[in-house]
């Protein structure tokens, strides 16, 4: 399974912006596809961005327009560029190598989490 390491959280103001690093430690880094997720406080784990292998990407409705998701197969790094935050942008965000289930849906490809990166953003 693939080691990934997340940074770049931090504390903003309501507009503000930040850009998420998520280092993986595989040599075939460029075969998956990989996407961000988050989780806040009592709510379930949700994806938010996804980027395949081709570079084809996808967004939850709520970040569309506002967060861009980018991959640098030379560094095995996948980024989360966000913009216009808002507090209920406010969760630990988590990268993963996704897969697609029957219904073409992504997925985790493995159920292995790094320690995620806090982003909090203040009204």
């Amino acid at each position: 399974q693939v080691q990934l390491v997340e940074s770049g959280g931090g504390l903003v103001q309501a507009g503000g912006s930040l850009r998420l690093s998520c280092a993986a430690s595989t040599s075939i880094f460029e075969i998956y596809a990989m996407g961000w997720y988050r989780q806040a406080p009592g709510k379930q784990r949700e994806l938010v961005a996804a980027i395949t292998s081709g570079g084809m990407t996808d967004y939850a409705d709520s970040v569309k327009g506002r967060f861009t998701i980018s991959r640098d197969n030379a560094k095995n790094t996948v980024y989360l560029q966000m913009h216009n935050l808002k507090p209920e942008d406010t969760a630990v965000y988590y990268c993963n190598t996704l897969r697609t289930d029957y219904s073409g849906r992504f997925v985790p490809l493995y159920d292995y989490w790094g320690q995620g990166t806090q982003v909090s953003v203040s009204s």
